[in-house]
């Protein structure tokens, strides 16, 4: 079954990374890779109180938070060779998070990224023990699961080196990043047209 992809992620063995162990190792296949790499974002708030934008969001400064995204520079972020395709669920109505991020998302592409945009129902059927998993897909025997706390700080990476558990995955994620809908229609339809985000509706 295609659900069963994702709770092999869930059980099987892997090396867990602290943040930093993680973010230079994945960061340096990143660099050397070429091809694909595929991104899977699932859950609708992560908490990102290094990244000034968020904070200008969470602190209810809107025009600031939308400001900054618009002076970054996102195309410094891209590898050289590779081709990052992320696939981001959505759940409706939008977190405050999700309003932020797509923003920021909508920006990433215009600077190179593929990023397309994924109604959650269209994963429902894949979740049968809980949402699915954030991952990185470098090839079909180098994967990442990005692990977050219970309040979404990021705390490491899980990488994975089974085909067998690798390679399900990244058809499943392929086939629904083709159904997805490109971020920059999605930003202009569901999200400039909704006021700043309530600040007492993001978690703390």
């Amino acid at each position: 079954m295609p659900g069963d992809a994702f709770e092999h992620v869930r059980h099987t063995a892997g090396v867990t990374l602290p943040v930093r162990d993680y973010q230079t190792e994945f960061y340096g296949h990143l660099r050397s890779h070429e091809g694909v790499v595929w991104k899977l974002e699932r859950a609708q708030h992560f908490h990102e109180p290094d990244v000034p934008s968020w904070t200008a969001m969470v602190n209810g400064d809107w025009d600031r938070a939308v400001a900054l995204i618009r002076e970054s520079r996102f195309a410094a972020d891209l590898p050289p060779r590779a081709e990052l395709r992320r696939l981001r669920v959505v759940e409706t109505p939008l977190t405050p998070y999700m309003q932020w991020e797509i923003v920021l998302l909508a920006a990433r592409t215009r600077a190179g990224e593929r990023v397309r945009v994924l109604p959650a129902e269209y994963v429902r059927h894949l979740e049968r023990g809980g949402p699915l998993p954030e991952m990185l897909i470098l090839r079909g025997d180098l994967m990442y699961e990005v692990l977050y706390d219970e309040i979404g700080a990021h705390t490491g990476g899980r990488r994975i080196t089974d085909p067998a558990v690798i390679e399900p995955c990244a058809r499943i994620i392929a086939d629904l990043y083709g159904r997805a809908e490109d971020v920059i229609a999605y930003h202009d339809r569901e999200v400039a047209p909704l006021p700043p985000p309530e600040v007492s509706r993001i978690p703390s």
